[in-house]
């Protein structure tokens, strides 16, 4: 055996007291539970003697989970993530917390998950603050009417289903029939109105979100925009959180007093992940194998969106979810549920679409129940009776195809109607000024189109509408800036539009 020299020993003996020192045991106080049972994104797990409900629980891994189903004996939990890798007799820990998100200005401009974390490939979000994901809705004496308007620079929209700020309305029709177009061109016209926009994707293909992405960064708008993401190879619990995350998101906004555009795409396949989950925790289904619930679920959404009262800081939320039904069945059990909830819809019908009719809006389904008050006065006087109107038409269109005698008056309203529905139409993404659109409905209305044939009415827009814009400036000036379109006004537009048709009619020998 070896001597060592004492100083050796001593210094042998101070290092591994020192290692002791950060090795010894520490007691550590904490709730766990194990996990019982796993699914498709839910656990059930047991062991915890106090939890409180929608509380946040962390999984080995860093997964974590909402404590949705609250039993005696076992909770089910709502993974927020893949399931995987988590397997039974895992133990458990309490957050004491619920779920939270990132908010502020650092936002804009990002493709976000629902756990606020960057999709883009960007830097990691600064946040301002953190708020949960569900909040209460803002109390009735906080509200103010919803009386300004939001301009979606569509004019079948514009015109006869005005959406103020602070309004709820429902986009609803078919699969492929241009829901998700007339929401993405409602952020891109909002270019100059200082409004922030939320698109939240749930469930979508990653194909489809990334085409919407695609376009609002072409259209200058992804900048004022967050996208919140929840693609449908994600888990449902993520499908679930995603529009209460993207809630919270513009709430902050309208706390600081501005405006906000939400767009929620869609809630069929939110209520479809809720019913998922739902299932699995052995809920009981109830009509459709939705859970009981389900309206529950979507009007505490939907209410959380209005307009604030100036004296409590202003600002609005301003929600466009989106509806897909089957086969045109908008009296199926989630679509009745949303009708009832949200202040209008607009509706898009197949039929139309089939026959080029786009925006295929279907006037006559679609309502606003908001009305004319959020409509710029020059929109009243000139659109005031266009659903009237067009329903007339529609009406005479039918039946004069069985070929029946038609009266002359009844020819001109027929022959009238067709021109409206001609100015109706509308390119994606070729959005119109206030201005442009209250001056060719002038026209449409006024009979300037009749004599010039359907096929030549996009032309005749168009010149219209530069004759307006060149010759009467200080008239679409008070029109923009939100005054009323006077007698003389009017008589003097009608007056320019018809000189910049004469070479459009056939009885002067124009094309």
């Amino acid at each position: 055996m070896v001597d060592l020299p004492k100083e050796l020993t001593d210094k042998l003996f101070d290092q591994m007291d020192v290692a002791l020192d950060k090795t010894r045991a520490r007691l550590e106080v904490a709730d766990i539970a194990r996990v019982l049972s796993v699914g498709n994104g839910i656990a059930e797990i047991a062991g915890f003697t106090d939890l409180y409900a929608d509380e946040l629980v962390s999984f080995p891994g860093g997964e974590m989970g909402i404590a949705s189903s609250l039993g005696e004996e076992r909770t089910g939990v709502i993974v927020l993530g893949p399931t995987e890798h988590i397997r039974p007799g895992d133990t458990v820990l309490r957050t004491r917390r619920v779920v939270d998100v990132p908010v502020g200005d650092a936002l804009l401009g990002r493709v976000l998950d629902p756990l606020g974390q960057p999709l883009d490939g960007g830097n990691a979000i600064r946040a301002e603050a953190r708020l949960p994901i569900e909040r209460p809705a803002l109390p009735i004496m906080h509200r103010a009417p919803v009386n300004v308007p939001l301009q979606t620079g569509i004019k079948a929209i514009d015109a006869a289903i005005p959406v103020g700020r602070g309004q709820r309305e429902l986009i609803l029709g078919d699969r492929q029939t241009g829901k998700t177009a007339i929401a993405v061109d409602t952020i891109l016209n909002q270019h100059d109105s200082g409004v922030i926009s939320i698109y939240c994707a749930i469930g979508q293909r990653a194909s489809a979100v990334a085409r919407v992405i695609q376009a609002l960064r072409k259209g200058n708008a992804l900048e004022r925009t967050i996208v919140v993401v929840a693609s449908a190879d994600e888990a449902p619990g993520l499908q679930f959180v995603a529009p209460y995350v993207a809630t919270s998101m513009a709430e902050y906004f309208m706390e600081k007093g501005r405006d906000v555009l939400i767009v929620y795409d869609d809630l069929t396949r939110h209520a479809r992940a809720y019913r998922e989950l739902s299932l699995l925790l052995r809920r009981p289904p109830g009509r459709e194998a939705y859970p009981g619930d389900i309206f529950y679920i979507h009007s505490r959404l939907l209410e959380r969106s209005a307009r604030r009262r100036d004296e409590f800081g202003g600002g609005s939320i301003t929600a466009l979810p989106i509806i897909e039904t089957q086969a045109q069945n908008i009296s199926a059990y989630v679509p009745t549920n949303l009708i009832s909830i949200t202040d209008g819809q607009i509706y898009l019908s197949p039929g139309l679409f089939e026959k080029g009719q786009l925006p295929a809006i279907d006037i006559g389904a679609s309502v606003s129940r908001v009305g004319g008050k959020t409509q710029l006065p020059a929109y009243r006087s000139v659109a005031g009776d266009l659903r009237l109107f067009y329903a007339q038409f529609e009406e005479l269109e039918s039946f004069a195809r069985f070929g029946t005698q038609i009266d002359p008056e009844t020819r001109m309203k027929i022959d009238r109607g067709l021109r409206v529905r001609e100015i109706l139409k509308q390119n994606e993404h070729a959005h119109m000024s206030v201005v442009d659109q209250v001056v060719a409905l002038l026209a449409a209305t006024s009979g300037l189109f009749d004599k010039i044939p359907p096929e030549q009415i996009a032309e005749a827009e168009k010149r219209v509408c530069e004759a307006a814009s060149q010759l009467c400036p200080e008239i679409c000036t008070r029109v923009q800036g939100g005054e009323e379109l006077r007698p003389a006004d009017r008589d003097r537009l009608i007056e320019t539009m018809t000189q910049a048709l004469q070479t459009m009619l056939p009885d002067t020998g124009g094309s």
